[in-house]
């Protein structure tokens, strides 16, 4: 399925998961949004952090400045 493998934390699947379920690119706060989590600063960051991390690993794009989509 992938190239590489997905840091050890069970957040990465389900925001991966998140990404499958759609083709526009999304931000922290909607895979907050998706995964239920409280819209507090603390897990929007910290998702944003994750998903950043899925771009250095090259599952993901950020297009733009928090925006960020699944790598065709």
């Amino acid at each position: 399925m992938f190239t590489t493998t997905l840091p050890e934390h069970p957040d990465y699947p389900r925001i991966l998961a998140v990404f499958n379920d759609t083709t526009s690119p999304l931000r922290a706060r909607d895979i907050c949004q998706a995964l239920d989590f409280d819209l507090l600063p603390k897990h929007v960051e910290r998702t944003r952090a994750k998903m950043k991390r899925l771009v250095t690993i090259g599952i993901l794009t950020e297009a733009e400045p928090g925006t960020f989509s699944k790598k065709q």
